[in-house]
C-alpha cells in the first residue's frame, strides 16, 4: 500500500509539474533539463505503479478469476491513451498553432492534477492483500528482494522480462512511430492520423479483454503465446499495410496490430504475478514488467526511425524479432499452459 501511494504522488507530481515547466526562451537549458528531471520522476514512479496494481486486482481475486481481474492495470493504456489524445486532439482543433505552442499544451498536464486526487483518495482507503499478510505472518520476508529474486528466481525473471518484449514493441511501434511515421513521411495531416489511431486504440481495449477472459479457461501463457505469434505476423504485414497510401488500409493494421498486443499485454496482469511467490512478487513482477519495457519499449522508436529510410519491411523485421523474443520467454519455463 505505501509504496502504490508513493509511486502514484511521484508519478503524478512529475506530471503535473509538467504544466508548470519555464520554456527555453526564459531560461534556457534549464527547461529541457527540469523537463528531463520530470520525466524521471515519472519513471520511477511508473515502475513501482503497474506492478503494484495487477498485485493488488490479482491477490484480491478468486482463484478462478484471477487473468479476469488482472487485465484492469493493461486496461489502463488504451484508456489513458484515448483520454490523453482525445484531449490533444479537441485543443488542437480548438486553438491555434501559435496558441497551442504558447499555453494549450499545458491544459492536460494541468488536468491530471484531478486524477491524481481521486488515485490518492482510492489508495489511502485500501489494505493490504491477504496474499501479502500470510506471507509477511509465515515466513521472514526478504530484506533484499532483488538479490533473492536474482539468486533464486532467475529464470522466472528471464522468462518475464522476455515475456513483456513484444507489448511494448507492439505499442510504440503502433502509436508513437506510426504517429510520426504517418504524418512526416507519409504526409497525412496530425489530425487525420491521430483521429484514426484513436479508433484502432479501441481494438487494445477489446483485446485485452478477450484474451484476459480467455485466459481464465485456456490459461494465460497459451493466450500470450497467440500474442506472441500474431506480432510476428503483424511485423510481416507492417510494410506493405502502412506504407499502403490508403488511410483506410494504414488504419486496418493498425487495429490489429493494437488488437494484437490485447492477446501479448492483457494476459501479462495475471501471469506475470504467477512466477512469483509472495514475499518476492511486488519486485518480481515490477522488475521483469520495467526491463521489458526498456528492452522492447524504449528501443524500438529509435530503432524503428533508424530502419525506416532503408524500408518498412525492416521495421516489421524488428517487431518479428520482438515475438520471438517473448515467445522464447514462454519457452524458458519449459511450459505453455
Amino acid at each position: 500500500k505505501s509504496t502504490l501511494v508513493a509511486s502514484l504522488l511521484l508519478m503524478g507530481g512529475s506530471t503535473v509539474g509538467i504544466a508548470f515547466l519555464p520554456t527555453y526562451a526564459q531560461v534556457g537549458w534549464i527547461a529541457p533539463a527540469l523537463l528531463c528531471l520530470m520525466r524521471l520522476g515519472q519513471g520511477l514512479g511508473l515502475g513501482g505503479e503497474w506492478g503494484g496494481a495487477a498485485l493488488l486486482a490479482v491477490e484480491n481475486a478468486p482463484p478462478h478469476r484471477k487473468n479476469t481481474w488482472g487485465m484492469f492495470p493493461p486496461l489502463g493504456a488504451p484508456v489513458g491513451f484515448l483520454a490523453a489524445n482525445g484531449l490533444f486532439l479537441i485543443i488542437g482543433l480548438v486553438l491555434d498553432e501559435a496558441q497551442f505552442i504558447a499555453w494549450g499544451w499545458r491544459i492536460p498536464f494541468l488536468l491530471s492534477a484531478i486524477l491524481v486526487g481521486l488515485g490518492l483518495w482510492v489508495r489511502l482507503k485500501l489494505t493490504e492483500t491477504p496474499a501479502f499478510l500470510e506471507a509477511e505472518a509465515t515466513e521472514a520476508l526478504p530484506k533484499v528482494p532483488i538479490a533473492t529474486l536474482l539468486t533464486r528466481y532467475l529464470r522466472a525473471t528471464l522468462a518475464g522480462t522476455f515475456g513483456v518484449i513484444a507489448c511494448f514493441a507492439l505499442f510504440y511501434l503502433a502509436t508513437a512511430f506510426a504517429l510520426g511515421y504517418g504524418t512526416k513521411t507519409l504526409g497525412y495531416s496530425r489530425e487525420a492520423f491521430l483521429g484514426v489511431e484513436l479508433v484502432a486504440i479501441w481494438f487494445l481495449a477489446g483485446g485485452v479483454i478477450v484474451a484476459s477472459v480467455l485466459a481464465d479457461r485456456h490459461s494465460a501463457a497459451r493466450m500470450l503465446a497467440i500474442g506472441f505469434a500474431g506480432c510476428i505476423g503483424v511485423g510481416a504485414l507492417m510494410g506493405p499495410m502502412l506504407g499502403s497510401g490508403s488511410l483506410f488500409t494504414v488504419w486496418l493494421w493498425l487495429s490489429g496490430a493494437l488488437f494484437v498486443m490485447g492477446f501479448a499485454y492483457g494476459p501479462l496482469g495475471g501471469w506475470l504475478p504467477s512466477l512469483f511467490p509472495a514475499g518476492v512478487r511486488y519486485t518480481g513482477v515490477s522488475m521483469t514488467f520495467n526491463l521489458g519495457g526498456v528492452l522492447g519499449g524504449a528501443l524500438a522508436p529509435i530503432v524503428a526511425e533508424a530502419l525506416a529510410p532503408h524500408g518498412l519491411w525492416l521495421v516489421g523485421g524488428y517487431l518479428m524479432t520482438a515475438g520471438v523474443l517473448s515467445l522464447g520467454g514462454l519457452l524458458i519455463l519449459g511450459r505453455t499452459t
